[in-house]
């Protein structure tokens, strides 16, 4: 069984290795590199990604190592002894800047930058990729369905459904996102947040009878009862049922909690079944429902006024339904305190060298205005940010206030940044999103949000590109 905190060196594709031992054995060990994490465009069609990841990524690298089972194994593969030796005595030294866990962010910015020893640099790009691409798309997922369903309650069940172990992160980052809670237990004694669970058509199937099988959960479970509908016919036996055992609960001092729909027309049923409760005296009871749904459905759902108080999320939460991945990527772009960056015909695929800083710019209400990146070491401040592709296009910024992005992570092997727990995380992430103006929000075509350069890091890239066009 993989033990992922033992075995995380071995978390890395074969190539993140040979080019390792190449650097190892061309004498290049200990040359200074910088590396920076982002992405190129964002995910569902929207307009901002909210980042996850840093808060596991980090302790995996403070503790990554090599134990003698895999350098055993590695030697197999062809590996040459005075590079594993060299591993065996693996520890990770470099320093990691990163924005903070939680903070919406855009495509070409640089969200983690990562500077040290070019083999220790390279040897976590899978690890680094696979974390932070995965759930900063699972808590973005989960951030669009706070947004649609506004402030009513919101439950992550996608774990059967989720890609193997990945439904731990998944659930994870939902919370983060803006879920309320998980069904996954394992993530709860994990991350401490909310877990919750109902009941599944099988316990009603169980007993000789719906309402035997009401009226036993109820007995079980007085205060915490929430009862599955439509097993067999929600609106002639289910919801009828539910309003007996609920009357039932009322005499004991108890309260049913809520019923859950998970079939058929949701805004139909949803509808009569509310009639039904209220007619009976029981408007605290809530409404609950799940199938499918996403984003998009819970919207329709709300805007054809159905009465839903609790929406639960599976499969196109978990599994990142419609976006299956985020297209991040992570660049080389200093060697040996010198800029570098990767050229293509395609502008929009040549990286951004040097080492770089990120502010993040408001307007005078307190919203997000635009986010300017520029050459740390040589540039304190902007007047002007340019559009990274279209030079023509800028934005005065003079006079904005603004706060850096980029942030000490770690330095020496030593995490230096406070690691807040999901539930601080999910707080944070929703005080930035809600800094985020309504037309970036939107789920068909958003406003694109500003993303400048500086015009000393559009200069720099420029000369790098002419240099290496002479150079061929």
């Amino acid at each position: 069984m993989f033990d992922i905190k033992r075995d995380i060196g071995l978390y890395v594709d074969m190539y993140e290795l040979t080019m390792a031992q190449g650097y190892y054995l061309s004498g290049k060990s200990d040359e200074r590199s910088t590396f920076d994490y982002f992405f190129r465009s964002n995910p569902f069609e929207g307009a901002f990604v909210v980042f996850a990841g840093i808060s596991d990524l980090l302790p995996l690298l403070r503790d990554m190592r090599f134990h003698n089972d895999h350098l055993q194994y590695l030697k197999s593969l062809g590996f040459r002894d005075e590079f594993l030796s060299y591993l065996s005595g693996f520890r990770f030294t470099a320093d990691v800047a990163s924005v903070r866990e939680g903070d919406v962010v855009f495509p070409n910015e640089p969200v983690i930058r990562i500077s040290g020893p070019i083999i220790e640099a390279q040897i976590v790009e899978t690890l680094l990729l696979n974390i932070v691409n995965f759930q900063s798309l699972i808590a973005t997922k989960a951030a669009r369905l706070r947004i649609a369903a506004g402030n009513r309650r919101l439950m992550e069940f996608g774990l059967r459904r989720a890609q193997g172990f990945g439904g731990i992160n998944a659930s994870k980052a939902a919370i983060i996102g803006g879920l309320d809670s998980t069904s996954n237990v394992q993530t709860g004694f994990y991350f401490d947040v909310r877990v919750d669970g109902t009941q599944a058509h099988s316990w009603i199937q169980s007993f000789e009878s719906e309402l035997l099988a009401f009226r036993t959960y109820a007995e079980h479970y007085p205060d915490k009862c929430i009862l599955l509908v439509d097993t067999y016919n929600t609106l002639e036996s289910g919801v009828p049922n539910a309003i007996k055992v609920a009357h039932e609960l009322e005499k004991n001092g108890h309260k049913l909690i809520a019923i859950r729909l998970d079939s058929g027309d949701l805004a139909y049923l949803s509808k009569r079944a509310r009639a039904m409760l209220d007619d009976a005296g029981l408007g605290y009871v809530k409404i609950a429902a799940s199938n499918q749904l996403d984003e998009y459905l819970i919207k329709s759902l709300l805007e054809q006024e159905a009465p839903i108080d609790v929406f639960g999320v599976g499969t196109r939460l978990a599994t990142a339904y419609q976006t299956p991945a985020l297209e991040g990527v992570y660049k080389l772009s200093m060697i040996n305190d010198q800029p570098r960056l990767k050229v293509s015909e395609n502008i929009e695929k040549v990286n951004l060298p040097g080492l770089k800083q990120v502010h993040r710019y408001f307007n005078g209400k307190g919203m997000f205005y635009g986010d300017g990146i520029m050459l740390e070491d040589s540039e304190a401040s902007l007047d002007t940010i340019y559009h990274p592709h279209q030079p023509l296009k800028k934005s005065d910024v003079s006079g904005f206030a603004f706060e850096q992005l980029l942030h000490p992570a770690m330095s020496d092997g030593v995490i230096t940044c406070e690691l807040t727990s999901v539930t601080e995380t999910a707080r944070y992430a929703a005080s930035r999103i809600n800094c985020l103006p309504v037309e970036h929000k939107r789920f068909y075509f958003p406003h694109v949000y500003k993303v400048g350069i500086s015009k000393g890091l559009s200069e720099l890239r420029h000369k790098l590109i002419e240099q290496a066009f002479n150079s061929r």
